[in-house]
């Protein structure tokens, strides 16, 4: 992995479906294959099925814990720092990383949407929140149809 390999943040729920974990998974591997370092929250549903397929294809994984213990990091996480933030490190996780892919969702998904736009990331969505203001859509997650696509765009953001 170069030195300046892009870092994607893979965000999503703890408690996923059989489809976004498998969504997040090929995602995972896609970015592996990227030679990007995937980044996540460290624990269970999108972010562990992220790192296994980013570890599949011998990927750079990065988990940034909401508690102390780095042994509650999920068995696919290589470099697992505890924050003790709770939540609020869903602020971390979006500014370590160059471009966010965010896999369906829960609050904790959205606020880390909000935070990335916020701080400027590209965000890539899969089956993700839609925004809106007022009834009409805002512009700031760009709706991919598949996993392959959503990395490829989040690479391309960062062109």
């Amino acid at each position: 992995m170069p030195p300046e390999a892009p870092w994607i943040a893979v965000v999503g729920p703890g408690r996923a479906s059989a489809d976004e974990l498998a969504a997040a998974e090929e995602v995972g591997a896609g970015i592996a294959a990227a030679s990007a370092v995937l980044v996540c929250g460290g624990l269970g549903g999108v972010m562990e099925a992220a790192c296994r397929g980013a570890r599949s294809r011998g990927g750079m994984t990065v988990g940034l814990l909401p508690g102390l213990e780095r042994g509650k990091a999920n068995g696919w996480v290589q470099v697992a720092v505890p924050t003790g933030l709770g939540e609020a490190r869903n602020a971390l996780v979006v500014r370590a990383a160059d471009a966010i892919v965010a896999i369906g969702g829960a609050w904790g998904t959205l606020s880390e949407i909000a935070l990335g736009l916020r701080a400027g990331r590209p965000v890539v969505g899969l089956g993700t929140w839609e925004l809106r203001r007022g009834g009409e859509s805002v512009e700031g997650i760009a709706a991919m149809n598949s996993p392959s696509e959503a990395v490829a765009e989040a690479l391309a953001r960062l062109s």
